[in-house]
């Protein structure tokens, strides 16, 4: 292998000389309407659902088991995650799921806390069914934030390698939130405060109770915000045994 480093500082210098367009827009276009050319300053929403203690999970000796669990883990929760028309990526980053959403509106923000819901009842049924049969329950946390990001193609121009960065507030303040999802007793749902004050107006024209489903963190994560919120219907038919 040998890197030309001559003709890396002649593209590195194109980069740095060229015109790059900064287009602001509440709602981020599809994905094709991003190029090397420009970056898009938009409001959007990202959800990462990561794996508890997964170094010990992936260190068991029963390997065929650890591959089934995380291929259940993974696979509903990109079924559930990948049917919203504002869906812009999707992906897995090593044990984690995560999706990121165009949110120009509140109730835009409030359908990606509705995936989350989904996404949190979903992982009920799943342990449900592991203790089923008789194997270890799965620990995960659910990360989700909102906020006016700036996002940029990168990569090799010319090359098929390359991906979006997310410069902002919601894709890492979700990742990291997701990290506190059932840590230590903790619920599974946290979302930053910014998601919180776009969705609750919404929660409480459903239910007046709303509110009370959340709890704000006086500790670390400092000021967002927890919940444990189930689909209705489906906890009870998980209750219920699911038959």
């Amino acid at each position: 292998m040998y890197y030309d480093y001559r003709a890396g500082k002649e593209r590195i210098d194109g980069i740095l000389d060229s015109e790059l367009t900064v287009i602001e827009n509440n709602r981020l276009p599809k994905s094709d309407s991003l190029t090397f050319d420009n970056s898009y300053l938009s409001w959007v929403s990202a959800i990462f659902i990561d794996i508890r203690d997964s170094t010990k999970l992936m260190a068991l000796d029963d390997q065929e088991y650890v591959a089934k669990v995380v291929r259940c883990f993974t696979s509903e929760l990109i079924e559930i995650l990948r049917n919203e028309d504002t869906l812009r990526e999707i992906g897995i980053r090593g044990d984690c799921v995560y999706a990121i959403y165009t949110t120009p509106q509140k109730n835009d923000v409030d359908d990606v806390f509705n995936l989350a819901v989904w996404c949190n009842t979903y992982l009920k049924m799943l342990n449900a069914t592991l203790r089923e049969r008789n194997l270890d329950e799965l620990k995960a946390g659910i990360g989700l934030a909102t906020g006016h990001d700036h996002i940029v193609k990168a990569g090799r121009k010319g090359v098929d390698i390359n991906a979006h960065v997310w410069m902002g507030d919601a894709v890492s303040t979700a990742s990291k939130l997701s990290f506190w999802g059932q840590k230590n007793g903790r619920q599974r749902i946290w979302m930053s405060s910014c998601f919180y004050s776009n969705i609750i107006d919404c929660e409480v024209e459903i239910n007046q109770d709303a509110k009370s489903w959340f709890t704000k963190s006086t500790v670390e994560p400092y000021g967002s915000y927890s919940c444990d919120v189930v689909k209705t219907d489906m906890n009870a038919w998980i209750n219920e045994g699911m038959s």
